[in-house]
């Protein structure tokens, strides 16, 4: 099993993390606490996906439906004892230990979504039309409808596309696909008459009146950002500062002015991109983005060379969880898309977060040292 170890994607996978070690460092200063605590996720998180790596994945195939129910049970369970912190009720608070169930929710969707297409499998099957799809959309919209009303829309949008990105690779009929592009037509649609469209208020919405407050307002401060730079806009300016203040090669590590002076809001979560940016620079920038598409392109070799669908597609569903992940987060950094409570894989501050990255790689690795023995 040891020759066919993906050896590239651990090398990208710990340089990454070690770099997001690095930036905490510098990104929690006057605080230890959360660069050393990193450390302790990352060191557990190894240890987890060993564990992982040991047991035969198909294994872990016949525990999908355990896994996928008991997660679901925890994000029910927090309605009722869940730890309610900036306005969601996400976390278990179990003393100094916070655990966010949604991140791990993530895993259980890909997992489940890869048991069905390959339990379904038939050869010479068509591709997937609306009557087949009941399943895995029944499987996605579960999870998603309940963590978008803890409210966690964030979460929810990740679980919806990294979802999407499987079904897509499961083969599905064109006009299905016409229907997703039609869907996001609507989706723009809406966004122009509910933000963009000149009209007097109190304006006729068709979602405006149904989101959150501050969900609206970072709608509303993603369009227009020089619109309430002291309110809604205020993250999203003060990020672009710091990732343009940072030029080519960077100001130095703890030399950043906008994180050192802590005008960066979540400067060790959700901002962590900037800090990294201000302190290091667009050519460090093209680094981490290179290590990440490095890790993107060996999380996708491992798909396509594993022994069997369930493998193949917990690959490719790890893939996009990752992926959806970097371009959102990367996008809300530089103020291309909305802002949201996405992390940076491996470089932002979270146990949970972490935890579930390095699950997330010990799937990967396991799928590759077992694509020979069966």
């Amino acid at each position: 099993m040891v020759p066919h170890v993906p050896w590239g994607l651990i090398v990208c996978v710990l340089a990454i993390a070690c770099l997001g070690i690095w930036n905490l460092a510098s990104a929690a200063r006057g605080s230890q606490s959360a660069w050393t605590s990193q450390t302790v996720y990352l060191g557990i998180g190894l240890g987890a996906a060993l564990m992982v790596c040991l047991v035969d994945y198909r294994w872990i195939q016949r525990m999908t439906v355990p896994i996928y129910v008991l997660n679901i049970l925890a994000l029910i369970a927090l309605r009722f004892i869940g730890h309610k912190a900036k306005g969601a009720e996400s976390w278990f608070v179990l003393g100094p230990i916070r655990v966010q169930p949604a991140e791990f929710m993530k895993i259980g969707v890909i997992l489940m979504l890869a048991k069905i297409y390959h339990d379904d499998f038939r050869p010479n099957q068509p591709a997937y039309g609306l009557l087949r799809l009941w399943k895995p959309v029944l499987v996605v919209m579960v999870p998603f409808a309940i963590v978008l009303v803890q409210p966690d829309l964030g979460t929810a949008m990740m679980i919806g596309l990294s979802s999407i990105t499987v079904i897509l690779f499961g083969k599905v009929r064109w006009y299905l696909v016409a229907v997703m592009v039609a869907a996001l037509l609507a989706g723009a649609g809406v966004i122009w008459n509910d933000y963009v469209r000149d009209a007097p208020e109190p304006r006729t919405t068709i979602l405006r009146h149904h989101l959150k407050k501050h969900q609206s307002q970072r709608i509303s401060g993603w369009l227009d950002p020089e619109a309430d730079l002291r309110g809604s806009g205020y993250h999203a300016a003060q990020s672009k500062i710091a990732v343009g203040s940072g030029g080519m090669g960077g100001k130095g590590w703890r030399e950043g002015t906008q994180t050192g002076l802590s005008f960066l809001p979540e400067q060790h979560t959700d901002f962590i991109f900037s800090v990294w940016a201000e302190e290091h620079g667009f050519l460090m920038c093209l680094l981490l983005l290179a290590l990440y598409g490095g890790l993107f392109s060996l999380a996708l070799a491992v798909g396509f060379s594993a022994r069997d669908r369930f493998g193949a597609f917990v690959a490719v569903g790890v893939t996009a969880m990752l992926f959806w992940q970097v371009f959102e987060n990367i996008g809300m950094v530089i103020g291309l898309l909305p802002v949201t409570g996405i992390t940076l894989p491996l470089m932002s501050y979270g146990g949970s977060s972490m935890l579930s990255v390095m699950l997330s790689i010990g799937l990967l690795v396991n799928i590759s040292m077992r694509r020979h023995m069966f």
